[in-house]
């Protein structure tokens, strides 16, 4: 597993090709838009699709604690996919997130489909974390030094005569958009109006791979329209 490092406001952020970004200095590792429950949420309306999104999305998440073992997991806002989502995980998926606040701080930044805290679940909540030039935040004001989510950003990249679509990390010199790590999300094309106005000088795309990532300018990707 080869994580790429980036450098923000001064300090060295690696990007990991799962999808998480880990800030060595303060042993902080980041992921944004777990959309926990999401399956349970679609069902309820209707749409039945397999209920394993919650578990799927643990899978990938505990292995990465366990590499780098943080002090603090900061969870970047809809880390459930409604206000109900924690009541509705089930028990044997409570108690592994119980399991990982024994070992380290869990904060919630809080998101657009989860306005307010989890119940019944440690950790921290708050609308967005500070940490010395960084700010760690769900969806992106434009500022220097940001960290954020939201926008679950994805490119499309032409390869042996067909077009790959993957979930990237958005970067420039002041800011990184991460990609969604729930098992049950989409993306943005960063072509998209909302990725462009946060990026308007340019900057690049790091696409999720097995095991490594693919870094592309902005421009390459805007002007690679896929057939």
């Amino acid at each position: 597993m080869s994580a790429a490092p980036i450098h923000l406001a001064g300090e060295r952020l690696m990007l990991d090709p799962e999808g998480a970004l880990w800030w060595p200095a303060r042993r902080l590792l980041v992921v944004a838009d777990l959309h926990l429950e999401k399956g349970s949420a679609l069902a309820a309306r209707g749409t039945l699709v397999p209920p394993y999104d919650s578990r799927a999305t643990l899978d990938r998440l505990i292995p990465l604690v366990r590499r780098y073992r943080p002090a603090r997991l900061v969870a970047l806002g809809d880390s459930f996919h409604d206000r109900h989502g924690a009541a509705r995980l089930a028990r044997e998926d409570t108690a592994r997130l119980a399991a990982l606040a024994q070992t380290l701080e869990l904060v919630w930044v809080l998101g657009n489909h989860d306005p307010a805290p989890p119940d019944g679940l440690p950790g921290v909540a708050t609308e967005a974390l500070r940490e010395g030039l960084l700010t760690f935040r769900h969806d992106a004001t434009g500022q220097a030094g940001e960290i954020s989510g939201h926008l679950h950003p994805k490119a499309s990249v032409a390869t042996r005569g067909k077009w790959v679509t993957r979930p990237c990390f958005v970067v420039d010199p002041r800011r990184v958009v991460l990609p969604a790590f729930g098992a049950y999300t989409g993306g943005l094309d960063v072509r998209e109006p909302a990725i462009r106005a946060l990026f308007p000088r340019g900057g690049r795309a790091f696409l999720l791979g097995r095991g490594r990532l693919y870094s592309f300018t902005l421009v390459e990707l805007r002007e690679a329209e896929p057939a």
